[in-house]
């Protein structure tokens, strides 16, 4: 969410300085210099005070879910669970990485919490996204100096370390190498980015920000190609995660780096306008 559109949503809602100081417990001060374009590089807990307070409906939303238990998250997804004859005779819930690697090779699938979930085939505009995606990360990581390592689906994550969860996000920075094995990362990758699907959207969205916060990712990107924003949590406090939201025609700072990378969606958002996808 830019300076720009903070400031217009706080014209929506009539909103003063003061009151806006007052919702996002910050002074007054620091709430006139940032929206008044005096302070040019906000820190980034400013910006998510602001945003918070400034946000639109779908980041209510997002707050709402994320104050939920986490069964009540879990029926919100119940109708992407996976059936497959293949399968030994277990209850959802109950199947182990042993199980999803018996199934058909060409049957893509994600194991939470010993359910799974059929991912199905990513659409063309998932793969042009994500493309572009790995070229930007890749090129903006290896100019910031840091040695981590872009990799993208379908890459297996034994995130939780455990045999009843592995995921294939759809891009990741790997910063720690211990995680590294030659079959599969086991543990969690610095970042990771999920571009939405109908088949994945409320996977994504929900049971894996909730899995993705648990297991020590420190930042997690949603990208929306129907609604062209980028949801940014920012996992690395305690409590309630930090959120940003961005446009595809927004430069998006990428937050391991300490706002010295960034991605340029406009580039993305441009690509797709030239394949009139």
């Amino acid at each position: 969410m830019t300076i720009e559109q903070m400031n217009e949503r706080r014209r929506e809602l009539g909103y003063t300085y003061e009151q806006v100081a007052e919702k996002a417990e910050l002074p007054v001060s620091t709430v006139q210099k940032v929206l008044g374009g005096i302070t040019k590089h906000p820190r980034r807990e400013t910006l998510a005070a602001l945003q918070r307070v400034l946000g639109d409906e779908e980041r209510a939303w997002i707050r709402r879910y994320l104050s939920v238990d986490r069964e009540s998250r879990a029926s919100m997804v119940r109708d992407s669970m996976f059936s497959y004859a293949a399968l030994p005779e277990k209850k959802q819930g109950q199947y182990t990485i042993e199980d999803v690697e018996a199934l058909p090779g060409d049957q893509r699938v994600e194991l939470l919490d010993g359910v799974i979930y059929d991912l199905g085939a990513p659409s063309v505009v998932h793969q042009i996204i994500l493309r572009e995606l790995a070229f930007s990360f890749h090129a903006q990581i290896a100019a910031c100096g840091r040695d981590c390592l872009v990799l993208f689906a379908p890459t297996d994550v034994q995130i939780a370390k455990d045999l009843f969860t592995m995921v294939q996000p759809d891009l990741m920075v790997v910063c720690d190498r211990d995680i590294l094995t030659r079959k599969r990362i086991v543990g969690a990758p610095d970042l990771l980015v999920e571009i939405l699907s109908p088949s994945t959207r409320a996977l994504d969205m929900e049971l894996k920000l909730w899995k993705y916060k648990d297991t020590g990712v420190r930042e997690y990107w949603i990208v929306d190609p129907d609604k062209k924003k980028v949801y940014i949590y920012y996992f690395e406090g305690a409590g309630i995660a930090d959120i940003a939201v961005y446009t595809f025609r927004d430069t998006v700072p990428i937050g391991i780096s300490e706002g010295h990378c960034s991605v340029d969606f406009a580039a993305i958002d441009d690509r797709l306008a030239e394949l009139k996808l």
